[in-house]
């Protein structure tokens, strides 16, 4: 790893995020032809939070989050810090300190392919967090990282200045060069499940709307009465 702290990377347009953003992590998912997830490892520490914004990266070593401080100054309004370590962590490397000082800068929460603690603090100032797992076990601040490089996170290469989306369903990555062409699938996806919801509420079922008898009965599914399957031989 080259140990460097990357300044001044491009973003993706902020107003274009929030667009997106709101459309929802599973919607963007599936408009990008089910890529950019980051896996259901990253759970929601609040429940009915969504929250979006640019990536600003933090490459640690396990157990040590002074690539996480270093990161803070790199970030802006509008940002979301993107954590992960070198190798797997569980460790609490991000806690109510170090969101005071991003909430200070404007930024909009942090995806952390680690540990994070002070859960209870977190929830009380609304800092929105996404996290790989909840831990009392703290960190020291000795070895040397990376601060604004692509790193991998839940098998999904993430670059400084991509848009990230996160709620409830999880966290999504939208390459920065692509945020308007999936805002433009995501409204069309969004328009074509409205049509889908009113039939279905409709009485409509999937089976039909989405022509499934004809799969099934060509699977070799067949339909009998229960009468039949009770007694097969007659």
């Amino acid at each position: 790893m080259r140990n460097v702290i990357v300044t001044g990377v491009p973003r993706a347009e902020l107003a274009l995020v929030d667009q997106l953003t709101a459309l929802g992590v599973a919607t963007v998912h599936e408009a990008l032809g089910r890529a950019g997830y980051l896996g259901p490892g990253l759970r929601p520490i609040q429940d009915g939070t969504r929250a979006g914004g640019t990536a600003v990266t933090a490459l640690c070593w396990p157990g040590d989050n002074l690539m996480v401080h270093a990161a803070a100054e790199q970030c802006q309004a509008g940002d979301l810090l993107v954590v992960t370590t070198t190798s797997p962590c569980t460790d609490g490397m991000f806690g109510e300190l170090l969101a005071t000082s991003l909430a200070a800068r404007g930024v909009r929460g942090i995806v952390i392919e680690a540990g994070l603690r002070d859960v209870a603090e977190l929830r009380a100032m609304g800092f929105p967090a996404w996290s790989a797992a909840i831990s009392a076990q703290g960190t020291v601040k000795e070895t040397p990282g990376a601060v604004n490089v692509p790193v991998s996170v839940g098998g999904q290469i993430i670059r400084p200045g991509d848009a990230i989306i996160a709620d409830d369903d999880g966290v999504v990555c939208v390459p920065r060069g692509e945020v308007s062409q999936a805002l433009a699938a995501a409204r069309a996806r969004v328009a074509k499940e409205e049509q889908t919801r009113k039939a279905l509420a409709g009485g409509q079922l999937g089976l039909d709307l989405y022509g499934l008898r004809a799969k099934l009965a060509a699977l070799g599914v067949e339909w009998v009465t229960a009468a039949d399957e009770a007694d097969p031989h007659g």
